[in-house]
């Protein structure tokens, strides 16, 4: 039996596993996610998020004979962590006969993570391995929904994901991206795959209890470098506040959304044009990517 503190719910194994594949299916239809054409790729790491929603969407996708699903893997190049991802994630897609690519950092851009925090060590300064890693991965994922000809771009942000976002974009004091950070991205230049969360509502622990009660073999071990990030410490701050007030995410996300409407009535939309160096979209004259391989290479 599975208590759900936030609504007083017990439920046994087979009404929680339901209940979370209708919180996905309901937040695929309350933000217009899907069409029943697309081509749905998948961004699957091998942790438990990104499996069980892979395994979600097949489940839906067999609804809709038009819909076709793929699935992505950006192997960062982490010593001793994402090995067994990739391993785990390769059995998932050939249980599923889900069609798939492999992508890497070293082969899209010269480096792998270890190489890129090695840089990052001797030198004492800059950028932690996590902002780049967020970084590279958005454009390596970008790239392989668009070589795939994806119409959807489906990464398993969970509500914890989506709480911590939003307190990290405070602190930084990126208040403007709130209104950018969205379940379903806007279609802003062709050249960007339309992003979608369709687990922005499930919690992460549900997420694991649903991956444990089907069965689903996912990599446990966290990544070495994400101790480096503030991020971490705000997941352990909400957490700890999750456990004394019971619902206190979904009250965020609830904030964020009608935060995100003001915020979209009060900024002005920016148009995005062409990197002058690798020519993929961008705010500025450059991209973030070309910025941060720039500088890795500059010594």
């Amino acid at each position: 039996m599975f208590f759900r503190p936030y609504s007083g719910e017990k439920l046994c194994r087979k009404c929680f596993c339901e209940s979370v594949e209708n919180k996905v299916k309901a937040t695929i239809a309350k933000y217009g996610m899907l069409t029943f054409n697309d081509k749905i790729m998948v961004a699957v790491s091998g942790g438990k998020d990104s499996l069980a929603l892979l395994y979600i969407l097949n489940k839906i996708e067999k609804g809709f004979p038009k819909a076709k699903l793929c699935a992505v893997t950006v192997d960062e190049g982490i010593r001793g962590y994402r090995d067994e991802a990739v391993k785990l994630a390769k059995q998932a897609f050939a249980e599923l006969a889900v069609e798939h690519v492999i992508v890497s950092f070293k082969e899209l851009y010269g480096y792998t993570l270890d190489e890129i925090a090695e840089i990052t060590r001797e030198r004492a300064k800059g950028l932690t391995p996590c902002a780049y890693c967020g970084v590279l991965r958005r454009r390596a994922l970008n790239m392989a929904a668009k070589k795939a000809k994806a119409t959807k771009l489906a990464t398993a942000h969970t509500l914890d994901d989506e709480a911590q976002t939003f307190l990290l974009n405070l602190f930084h004091g990126n208040v403007w991206r709130i209104a950018r950070v969205k379940p379903l991205t806007d279609e802003a230049h062709p050249g960007l795959v339309q992003r979608i969360k369709p687990m922005c509502e499930v919690l992460e622990r549900e997420t694991a209890l649903y991956a444990y009660f089907k069965r689903i073999r996912f990599q446990s071990m966290p990544c070495p470098y994400a101790e480096t990030a503030l991020r971490n410490d705000i997941r352990a701050m909400l957490n700890r506040m999750e456990e004394k007030h019971p619902g206190i995410k979904y009250t965020i996300f609830r904030s964020i959304e009608r935060l995100r409407d003001a915020l979209e009535k009060a900024v002005e939309k920016e148009s995005l044009g062409a990197c002058q160096i690798c020519g993929e979209p961008t705010l500025g004259r450059t991209c973030k990517v070309c910025e941060m391989l720039h500088d890795l290479s500059i010594g």
